[in-house]
């Protein structure tokens, strides 16, 4: 089930000096909860996170988590970077338990936009509305990600929840949630041209108005 695996300790130290501690001795903290068990927290091996989060497929692939000498299977749920340096600073990680469905966010895979009709033909520009979705599913069903096929677009067209080709037994959450929740997924716009090229290159031209020519000096007004 896990591609991945992660060496994780329990910890009992809270708070943000606790954390800062952690995190100057290669650790970093997170909470791992769901199931039928009370939410534990812990730490996870900074390096074995770090590797493990340059791959896109992880934000959606069950995982395994080594706590001692028990392995639990698990999805991440939420991270907290740095502001600047885009370090994991927190981690949220929920259980993952075969047979019991679970919620996670997966993200989409765009296909086709360079030649769909709306971009080639009719000179459109493709708009994301959204880059990823929650789903719900059992885990042996989850997707590393769900395709968007761009390719049969139309300027002023939009593909939405509704038209997506899903996975066999996952579902979309907003959808679930009745009427009204259909919600864009990607369109094609027409080009804009901002305004203020417009006035920019007015205020340039060579202004070809002739203007009437003055009365000469000391002539008749």
């Amino acid at each position: 089930m896990a591609d991945y695996n992660l060496t994780a300790q329990l910890r009992d130290d809270k708070g943000k000096g606790a954390s800062r501690r952690l995190r100057r001795t290669g650790w970093v903290p997170g909470i791992l909860y769901g199931g039928d068990r009370e939410p534990r927290s812990i730490a996870l091996k900074d390096n074995e996170l770090k590797n493990a989060l340059k791959n896109e497929d992880f934000y959606s692939s069950i995982f395994t988590i080594t706590v001692g000498d028990i392995a639990q299977d698990c999805v991440l749920k939420d991270i907290q970077r740095h502001p600047s340096r885009e370090e994991a600073m927190h981690v949220d990680l929920m259980r993952v338990t075969a047979g019991q469905a679970l919620k996670t966010n997966i993200q989409f895979h765009f296909v086709g936009e360079d030649i769909a009709p709306g971009v080639k033909e009719e000179g459109g520009a493709v708009s994301h509305n959204m880059v990823e979705v929650e789903i719900t599913c059992l885990p042996k069903d989850l997707p590393k990600y769900i395709e968007v096929d761009v390719s049969k677009l139309k300027k002023d067209e939009t593909i939405h929840l509704s038209d997506l080709i899903l996975p066999e037994g996952v579902q979309i959450v907003e959808l679930m949630h009745g009427e009204g929740h259909d919600q864009a997924v990607v369109s094609i716009r027409a080009m804009r041209v901002s305004k203020e090229i417009d006035d920019t290159a007015a205020a340039e031209a060579p202004d070809t108005e002739v203007d009437g020519e003055a009365p000469a000096e000391g002539g008749d007004a």
